[in-house]
């Protein structure tokens, strides 16, 4: 049947940009299955195994997480659902420019990326379709596309987005390592400096630039508002969700108890952060949640300063 026509099996850790229009598509009648994760964010693939059934029409799974920054099993999800006949689409939005991605390893019959992750402009994005692979066409009318998307093409943005991936692809092992190094060291110095932060998702198999940190008893707006007077750009959850006062669905979705789930803070790194950046934001973190934590009204400690606990 055509890919358009889905029951999709996806992941309660979805981003917002594909949960949302699955949600719209369970109210027209589609079934929907979530597939849960543990407290770490980790999927079982057992569970995609069972849930997936002789109407399945679509298995969507995002390659890495966007909150917090893991890396989930798509190649390994990818050969199941080839083994049952089911289509797979991976969200490889996050893992693009920081993950090796290749069409030919990865046997996914769709793959979306956006360009605004890899310096590209912004509203430029790239769907790719596995020879064979039938979909409606997204916007009927003209032919642009192979007629699957009608409209005339963004030149200028489409080149950007091409030239940003050549760059991307070009630094990606070194530009790895580097980003991962700061991202450590800001998890070690404020991990060391404040008692109530707890680093989520799993810290073994993540994303290089990504760390998401609760901060237990401390609400994760005031947090950020007073980061942005400080100049440091941070985010209580996903881009798409980041002027929502809700909790993270992905951390509510891995038990993250009520206290962190809304003190949670969302660091991402890119090739053009710098060392100087992260030794001023690890000076100012811990000034700015021990000033919240003296006037909430969860908090019974006397200091936010942890003893060291000697790197990661």
């Amino acid at each position: 049947r055509d890919a358009a026509d889905v029951l999709d099996d996806t992941a309660a850790v979805v981003d917002g940009s594909l949960g949302k229009p699955l949600e719209g598509l369970a109210r027209r009648g589609y079934r929907l299955t979530l597939l849960g994760v543990d407290s770490k964010g980790r999927l079982d693939l057992d569970e995609l195994r069972d849930a997936i059934s002789d109407d399945t029409a679509l298995v969507s799974i995002m390659y890495a997480n966007n909150e917090v920054g893991n890396i989930l099993p798509v190649f390994e999800a990818a050969r199941i659902c080839k083994e049952r006949g089911v289509l797979f689409h991976t969200d490889a939005v996050q893992a693009a420019g920081k993950l090796p991605l290749d069409v030919n390893e990865l046997p996914a019959d769709l793959i979306t990326i956006s360009g605004h992750k890899l310096h590209a402009p912004k509203g430029i994005g790239a769907l790719y379709i596995r020879r064979g692979t039938r979909i409606r066409p997204l916007v009927y009318g003209g032919h642009q596309e192979h007629g699957r998307r009608a409209g005339t093409e963004n030149v200028p943005y489409i080149i950007g987005f091409g030239r940003a991936c050549e760059l991307a692809v070009a630094a990606l092992d070194e530009e790895r390592g580097r980003v991962r190094r700061l991202r450590d060291k800001l998890e070690r110095g404020i991990l060391d400096a404040v008692e109530v932060a707890e680093v989520n998702g799993d810290v073994s198999n993540r994303l290089p630039n990504t760390t998401n940190i609760s901060f237990e008893y401390v609400e994760g707006e005031s947090i950020l508002l007073l980061l942005d007077r400080e100049g440091i750009c941070a985010s209580s959850g996903s881009a798409c969700t980041s002027g929502s006062l809700e909790p993270s669905h992905v951390l509510r979705a891995m038990g993250v108890p009520f206290t962190r789930v809304h003190g949670s803070v969302r660091f991402s790194l890119s090739r053009y952060t710098t060392e100087e950046e992260i030794d001023y934001t690890i000076q100012v973190v811990p000034r700015i949640i021990e000033k919240l934590l003296d006037i909430s009204p969860y908090y019974k400690g006397d200091s936010v300063k942890a003893p060291s606990r000697g790197g990661k």
